[in-house]
């Protein structure tokens, strides 16, 4: 999926669209999403300056937005918004700075009739930089 398809899923728009391309999608089930990190994300300006690095809840939140790619291409939920039911076991393993490519994969581990769970884990260079478990309220 390219942006524009991207966005014809989810409700997220410059500069809060923190996914760039879907690499791969079973729909309900799995998602591979990719953030080019530039230094010309407006966060870099204020964390830190002197040593850009990308906060880790926006890391959390790219691989929530490509969970929510995975959820929102299901026919049941073509149109709604998911948003954070929670955050569970958030783990940060490594800084994630400007001319970093941010691989986001998410496993939907259950949905139910208006919520889903996602394990994620983000890597760069096939590190692990960051996971956690996600709770999802679709509305």
């Amino acid at each position: 999926m390219n942006i524009q398809e991207i966005m014809d899923v989810i409700p997220h728009r410059y500069p809060f669209l923190l996914i760039d391309t879907v690499e791969e999608i079973v729909v309900g089930e799995k998602v591979i999403a990719k953030k080019n990190v530039t230094m010309n994300e407006p966060f870099f300006q204020g964390h830190f300056p002197e040593e850009p690095v990308m906060p880790g809840v926006l890391i959390i939140e790219a691989l929530a937005q490509a969970g929510a790619v995975a959820l929102l291409a299901m026919p049941e939920f073509k149109g709604k918004t998911a948003y954070f039911g929670g955050i569970d076991k958030a783990k940060f393993r490594k800084k994630v700075v400007p001319g970093d490519t941010l691989m986001l994969e998410i496993e939907i581990v259950k949905v139910k009739s208006v919520a889903g769970i996602g394990k994620g884990v983000a890597t760069v260079n096939g590190k692990k930089v960051a996971e956690a478990e996600l709770t999802f309220m679709i509305g």
